[in-house]
C-alpha cells in the first residue's frame, strides 16, 4: 500500500519490519485528543519484572536504562 518496497523496507513471515531500524504508524489526530507519558519505573516494579522473567536485576536494569526513577548503581 505504501510502496515501502521501493525504499528497502519489507516485512518477515510474521509480519516484523525489515531492516530492523525501520518505523512506520498510523496517526490519527483530533483537537480533543490527550497525550500522555508512561511514568518513570520503581525499583519494586523492576525487581518484580527480573524474578517474574528469572532475569537478573541488573541485566534487566542496563535494559531499562533511561526508564527508573531511581539510581540503579
Amino acid at each position: 500500500m505504501l510502496d515501502a518496497d521501493r525504499l528497502g523496507m519489507g516485512l518477515t513471515e510474521s509480519f516484523a519490519m525489515t531492516p530492523a531500524a525501520s518505523v512506520s504508524g498510523l496517526i490519527f489526530a483530533h483537537e480533543s485528543s490527550r497525550y500522555f507519558t508512561v511514568g518513570r519505573l520503581g525499583r519494586d516494579q523492576v525487581e518484580d519484572y527480573a524474578l517474574r522473567r528469572g532475569l537478573d536485576l541488573a541485566e534487566v536494569e542496563r535494559w531499562l536504562r533511561p526508564n527508573p526513577a531511581y539510581d540503579p548503581s
